[in-house]
């Protein structure tokens, strides 16, 4: 039985979830945002890049997703990002600040081993929920 005080969130505009998962979901005024990965915004397509390239990939993801649940990139709360190498932690933290400006949420970003589809890069965030999003 679906839980009615969890809304689950979709928009094609980012890519599309790949397992039994939700893009999002809002609950208690925040927004959960499922861990996100370098797909090509919009679709399920690798795009040949680097590691900036693929972080870009993941941070508007995320973006398209908090839009779609009335919120920005400067609602967010909490971020979490895992990363394949530990070598890439000065790449991906340099794309993050110019993406998000002078907002800092509370963040980790953690190394671990390889990343689903041989991605380097998965963003999970929280944040705050501005409107309550109907007929999603």
């Amino acid at each position: 039985m679906v839980n009615p005080n969890i809304q689950l969130i979709s928009t094609p505009k980012a890519s599309p979830a790949g397992g039994h998962y939700s893009q999002a979901t809002i609950s208690n005024g925040l927004i959960f945002v499922s861990g996100q990965l370098g797909f090509k915004p919009g679709t399920n397509e690798i795009e040949d890049g680097d590691i900036k390239q693929e972080s870009l990939n993941c941070l508007e993801n995320l973006r398209l997703i908090l839009e779609e649940c009335g919120a920005t990139t400067n609602d967010l709360v909490k971020v979490t990002i895992y990363i394949s190498d530990v070598e890439y932690w000065p790449v991906v933290n340099s794309v993050y600040a110019d993406y998000l400006g002078e907002h800092k949420p509370a963040r980790a970003i953690v190394p671990c081993n390889a990343l689903h589809h041989g991605f380097n890069v998965e963003i999970e965030a929280i944040a705050k929920a501005n409107t309550i999003i109907i007929n999603n």
